[in-house]
Protein backbone atom coordinates (compact mmCIF):
# COMPACT_ATOMS: atom_id res chain seq x y z
CA UNK A 1 0.00 0.00 0.00
CA UNK A 2 1.36 3.43 -0.96
CA UNK A 3 1.46 6.35 1.43
CA UNK A 4 1.42 10.10 0.75
CA UNK A 5 5.05 10.53 1.64
CA UNK A 6 5.99 7.80 -0.83
CA UNK A 7 4.33 9.40 -3.88
CA UNK A 8 6.64 10.65 -6.64
CA UNK A 9 6.08 12.37 -9.98
CA UNK A 10 6.61 10.15 -13.04
CA UNK A 11 10.04 10.54 -14.63
CA UNK A 12 10.09 13.30 -17.31
CA UNK A 13 6.72 14.82 -16.32
CA UNK A 14 8.18 18.16 -15.26
CA UNK A 15 10.83 20.64 -16.33
CA UNK A 16 13.04 22.95 -14.36
CA UNK A 17 12.00 26.60 -14.38
CA UNK A 18 14.06 28.69 -16.82
CA UNK A 19 16.38 30.98 -14.86
CA UNK A 20 16.89 33.94 -17.17
CA UNK A 21 19.57 36.60 -16.82
CA UNK A 22 22.05 34.29 -15.05
CA UNK A 23 25.09 34.67 -17.28
CA UNK A 24 26.12 34.04 -20.84
CA UNK A 25 26.64 30.30 -20.38
CA UNK A 26 22.96 29.69 -19.57
CA UNK A 27 21.87 30.74 -23.07
CA UNK A 28 19.48 33.29 -21.57
CA UNK A 29 21.96 35.78 -20.12
CA UNK A 30 22.50 39.47 -20.93
CA UNK A 31 19.07 40.44 -22.38
CA UNK A 32 17.31 37.45 -20.75
CA UNK A 33 15.48 36.43 -23.92
CA UNK A 34 13.89 39.85 -24.42
CA UNK A 35 15.93 40.91 -27.44
CA UNK A 36 17.54 44.31 -27.67
CA UNK A 37 15.86 47.52 -26.50
CA UNK A 38 12.30 48.60 -27.27
CA UNK A 39 9.11 48.68 -25.22
CA UNK A 40 8.93 44.90 -24.79
CA UNK A 41 12.45 44.74 -23.40
CA UNK A 42 11.64 47.07 -20.47
CA UNK A 43 10.36 46.09 -17.07
CA UNK A 44 6.74 47.00 -16.43
CA UNK A 45 5.84 46.17 -20.03
CA UNK A 46 2.23 47.03 -20.96
CA UNK A 47 1.40 43.54 -22.18
CA UNK A 48 -2.01 43.04 -20.56
CA UNK A 49 -4.97 41.79 -22.58
CA UNK A 50 -6.71 44.59 -24.42
CA UNK A 51 -3.69 46.93 -24.56
CA UNK A 52 -3.66 48.82 -27.86
CA UNK A 53 -0.33 50.63 -27.74
CA UNK A 54 -1.60 53.64 -25.83
CA UNK A 55 -4.70 54.13 -27.99
CA UNK A 56 -7.87 54.21 -25.92
CA UNK A 57 -8.77 50.51 -25.79
CA UNK A 58 -11.98 49.02 -27.11
CA UNK A 59 -13.33 48.14 -23.67
CA UNK A 60 -13.13 51.83 -22.73
CA UNK A 61 -14.50 53.15 -26.04
CA UNK A 62 -17.73 51.14 -25.94
CA UNK A 63 -20.75 52.41 -23.98
CA UNK A 64 -21.21 50.54 -20.71
CA UNK A 65 -24.94 50.66 -20.10
CA UNK A 66 -26.57 49.66 -23.39
CA UNK A 67 -27.57 51.66 -26.43
CA UNK A 68 -31.13 52.45 -27.45
CA UNK A 69 -31.38 54.30 -30.74
CA UNK A 70 -34.21 56.87 -30.78
CA UNK A 71 -35.78 55.46 -33.95
CA UNK A 72 -36.20 51.87 -32.70
CA UNK A 73 -39.80 50.67 -32.56
CA UNK A 74 -40.69 48.80 -29.38
CA UNK A 75 -43.84 46.73 -29.12
CA UNK A 76 -45.82 45.64 -26.10
CA UNK A 77 -46.56 41.95 -26.72
CA UNK A 78 -50.01 40.46 -26.06
CA UNK A 79 -50.72 36.76 -26.56
CA UNK A 80 -54.00 35.00 -27.39
CA UNK A 81 -53.91 33.26 -23.99
CA UNK A 82 -53.92 36.72 -22.34
CA UNK A 83 -57.03 37.74 -24.29
CA UNK A 84 -58.75 34.45 -23.39
CA UNK A 85 -58.23 34.97 -19.66
CA UNK A 86 -58.81 38.73 -19.43
CA UNK A 87 -61.78 39.45 -21.71
CA UNK A 88 -65.34 38.18 -22.05
CA UNK A 89 -66.88 37.02 -25.33
CA UNK A 90 -67.90 39.91 -27.60
CA UNK A 91 -65.45 42.35 -25.98
CA UNK A 92 -63.71 45.10 -27.88
CA UNK A 93 -59.96 44.95 -27.20
CA UNK A 94 -57.89 48.08 -27.81
CA UNK A 95 -54.95 49.84 -26.14
CA UNK A 96 -57.08 51.32 -23.34
CA UNK A 97 -58.75 47.98 -22.57
CA UNK A 98 -55.38 46.22 -22.50
CA UNK A 99 -53.97 48.84 -20.10
CA UNK A 100 -57.02 48.58 -17.86
CA UNK A 101 -56.70 44.77 -17.79
CA UNK A 102 -53.00 45.12 -16.86
CA UNK A 103 -51.74 43.29 -19.96
CA UNK A 104 -49.81 46.30 -21.30
CA UNK A 105 -47.50 48.28 -19.02
CA UNK A 106 -44.59 50.65 -19.46
CA UNK A 107 -43.41 52.58 -22.50
CA UNK A 108 -43.92 51.25 -26.00
CA UNK A 109 -44.56 52.48 -29.54
CA UNK A 110 -47.20 49.93 -30.49
CA UNK A 111 -48.98 46.74 -29.47
CA UNK A 112 -48.35 43.41 -31.20
CA UNK A 113 -50.66 40.39 -31.00
CA UNK A 114 -48.95 37.00 -31.02
CA UNK A 115 -50.45 33.51 -31.33
CA UNK A 116 -49.25 31.89 -28.11
CA UNK A 117 -52.12 30.04 -26.46
CA UNK A 118 -55.69 29.36 -27.61
CA UNK A 119 -58.62 31.71 -28.14
CA UNK A 120 -62.19 30.41 -28.06
CA UNK A 121 -64.08 33.69 -27.47
CA UNK A 122 -65.25 36.08 -30.15
CA UNK A 123 -63.37 39.36 -29.62
CA UNK A 124 -62.75 42.42 -31.74
CA UNK A 125 -59.05 43.33 -31.50
CA UNK A 126 -57.46 46.65 -32.50
CA UNK A 127 -53.63 46.59 -32.40
CA UNK A 128 -50.67 48.00 -34.34
CA UNK A 129 -49.38 44.62 -35.53
CA UNK A 130 -50.57 41.02 -35.46
CA UNK A 131 -48.86 37.82 -36.53
CA UNK A 132 -50.52 35.82 -39.31
CA UNK A 133 -51.21 32.90 -36.94
CA UNK A 134 -52.78 35.22 -34.34
CA UNK A 135 -55.00 36.89 -36.95
CA UNK A 136 -56.10 33.47 -38.21
CA UNK A 137 -56.91 32.25 -34.67
CA UNK A 138 -58.99 35.34 -33.83
CA UNK A 139 -60.94 35.08 -37.10
CA UNK A 140 -61.45 31.33 -36.55
CA UNK A 141 -63.03 32.13 -33.16
CA UNK A 142 -65.41 34.55 -34.93
CA UNK A 143 -63.64 37.79 -34.05
CA UNK A 144 -61.82 40.40 -36.08
CA UNK A 145 -58.38 42.04 -36.07
CA UNK A 146 -57.89 45.67 -37.06
CA UNK A 147 -54.36 47.01 -37.51
CA UNK A 148 -53.66 50.64 -36.70
CA UNK A 149 -50.83 52.41 -38.54
CA UNK A 150 -47.79 53.29 -36.45
CA UNK A 151 -46.75 56.94 -36.46
CA UNK A 152 -43.99 57.08 -39.08
CA UNK A 153 -42.31 60.04 -37.37
CA UNK A 154 -42.24 60.21 -33.58
CA UNK A 155 -41.65 63.85 -32.66
CA UNK A 156 -41.21 63.14 -28.94
CA UNK A 157 -38.46 60.57 -29.66
CA UNK A 158 -36.70 62.96 -32.04
CA UNK A 159 -36.93 65.80 -29.51
CA UNK A 160 -35.50 63.55 -26.78
CA UNK A 161 -32.63 62.44 -29.05
CA UNK A 162 -31.70 66.04 -29.81
CA UNK A 163 -32.30 67.41 -26.31
CA UNK A 164 -29.65 69.88 -25.32
CA UNK A 165 -28.14 70.03 -28.82
CA UNK A 166 -29.79 73.31 -29.86
CA UNK A 167 -32.36 71.53 -32.03
CA UNK A 168 -36.01 72.36 -31.46
CA UNK A 169 -38.69 69.68 -31.47
CA UNK A 170 -40.86 69.62 -34.61
CA UNK A 171 -44.11 71.56 -34.35
CA UNK A 172 -47.30 69.56 -33.90
CA UNK A 173 -50.10 70.29 -36.42
CA UNK A 174 -53.13 72.08 -34.94
CA UNK A 175 -56.26 69.94 -34.81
Amino acid sequence: MSTLNGLKRPQGSWHRKKRVGRGQGSGLGKTAGRGGKGQKARSGNMRFEGFEGGQSPLQRRLPKFGFNPPNRTTYAVVNLADLESAFAAGATVDADALKKAGLVKGRYDGIKLLAQGDLTKKVSVTVHKASAAAREAVEKAGGSVTELPLMAHKPEAAAKAHAGKGVKAPRQPQA
